[in-house]
């Protein structure tokens, strides 16, 4: 999975000196950065929705799991545009979350309060 998101962080970032005209990301590169924090909270809705949904109808709901993969995507996609465009690299974020596999949810999430 690390190849895949490597290959699209790469891309993220070539979008990034596109035409804004012919390209979304570039499009959004070419605003402020509030405008790629406010799809994110879109999409972050869109995805809640959708669990509660597919909840709602008793996790039966082929179309709504499929809608899901597709929110998260959308979710996933957006916040990589935002690391990138603040000239984070994923693979800091990739390293984070390794870290956190060796540590109990509990513990990091008291070491990070008391930091």
């Amino acid at each position: 999975m690390d190849k895949k998101i490597e290959s699209l962080f790469i891309i993220l970032q070539n979008r990034k000196q596109s035409d804004h005209k012919t390209s979304y990301l570039s499009g959004l590169y070419n605003k402020d950065l509030i405008k790629t924090l406010n799809k994110i909270k879109e999409e972050i809705n869109e995805l809640i929705v959708t669990i509660k949904k597919f909840k709602d109808n008793k996790y039966k709901e082929k179309y709504l799991r499929y809608e899901i993969i597709k929110e998260t995507a959308d979710v996933w996609l957006h916040s990589l545009i935002c690391i990138s465009f603040l000239d984070i690299c994923n693979t800091e974020i990739v390293e984070e979350l390794y870290k956190r596999l060796n540590i109990s949810g509990l513990k990091e999430k008291t070491n990070r309060v008391n930091n």
